[in-house]
């Protein structure tokens, strides 16, 4: 190999790193908002619809009819916004479960860079003497 070939495939290695690195940030990105890192899924979009018009509409229906004793009413709605926080929490769990998965390989491969990179330190410390 010559010192003019050296650099070139230096530079194509390089390339190739950072188009493996955008096309796996690409797929990172996709899989957080599969889960709701980025955008709501349809499910929790229309969770959300549901609860917003159930609240609204039961609120709306309580202060024009009064059907129910207000006790009732207020326990409803307690209940109503319950499920929803529970609903945000199961969301969340999704998603720090996914994070914590991406940071735990992201240490796995720093491990194994740092493991190479001792080993070539050692190589070229042997090389050196």
């Amino acid at each position: 190999m010559t010192k003019e070939e050296l650099p070139n495939q230096i530079d194509i290695r390089m390339l190739d790193e950072i188009n493996n690195f955008y096309k796996e940030r690409e797929r990172i990105r996709d899989a957080i908002g599969k889960i709701g890192g980025i955008q709501y899924s349809k499910v929790d979009t229309i969770v959300n619809i549901i609860f917003i018009i159930l609240v609204v509409g039961f609120f709306s229906i309580e202060l024009i009819f009064r059907p129910l004793p207000t006790t009732v009413s207020i326990e409803i709605g307690v209940f109503l916004v319950s499920l929803k926080i529970v609903w945000m929490i199961h969301a969340n769990q999704k998603f720090n479960h996914f994070v914590f998965w991406v940071l735990n390989s992201l240490e796995f491969r720093m491990n194994a860079h740092t493991h190479m990179l001792e080993e070539l330190e050692k190589k070229v410390d042997l090389l050196q003497k």
